[in-house]
């Protein structure tokens, strides 16, 4: 090795320990995080330094897991059951909102409805969902007006998914307790 290759050598040696030695930082002050591990953790995660791959692997939880899936949510159940008959354009359980593509009996192919279901909440209560409902009325000519109408059918729709909402969910409570399912306490 030469003097000049032992130069560039040394000299990217040291720079390279200089980075390493300034991204240590100047440390932390041992005062301010508890000596418990557990502890020094659960303040970092708190303050956002740091995270956890597979939180729940190997413990055994009793029913307080949170579950993010479509099926788990009454509403959202009952939503998709009550529009069953009409084809879905979008269905977005992150987003909050399904929408049905232009649907229309064989009688009147001229007339179309649409419907939009925006969720607020997973809570069932009356006001946990935005529907509208879209007409759509076609001449001969092929020009269409498209209104947005508020009436009975929002209405009841709502209470239809509301209604089956609540039936899941007494479903769900009694699977949970191991109670078989009794469809006639809903019909009193």
């Amino acid at each position: 090795m030469n003097f000049l290759n032992k130069k560039y050598f040394v000299t990217t040696v040291l720079m390279i320990s200089l980075i390493f030695i300034n991204g240590c930082g100047t440390g932390a002050d041992a005062r301010k995080y508890p000596p418990d591990p557990a502890k020094r953790i659960a303040k970092n995660m708190e303050e956002g330094k740091g995270f956890r791959l597979m939180d729940n692997i190997g413990k055994k939880s009793k029913g307080s897991a949170e579950f993010d899936f479509a099926s788990s949510n009454e509403l959202w159940r009952a939503s998709l059951d009550t529009i069953d008959f009409m084809p879905l354009a979008s269905a977005n359980y992150s987003g909050g909102i399904i929408i049905t593509d232009w649907y229309s009996n064989e009688g009147n192919l001229n007339e179309a409805i649409k419907i939009s279901i925006r969720f607020l909440t997973n809570e069932i209560r009356s006001d946990a969902l935005d529907i509208k409902v879209f007409y759509k009325k076609c001449s001969t000519n092929e020009s269409c007006a498209i209104a947005e109408r508020s009436g009975n059918l929002v209405s009841e729709l709502k209470k239809k998914i509301l209604r089956k909402a609540s039936v899941y969910e007494v479903e769900n409570k009694d699977k949970k307790k191991g109670k078989p399912y009794n469809p006639g306490k809903f019909l009193k």
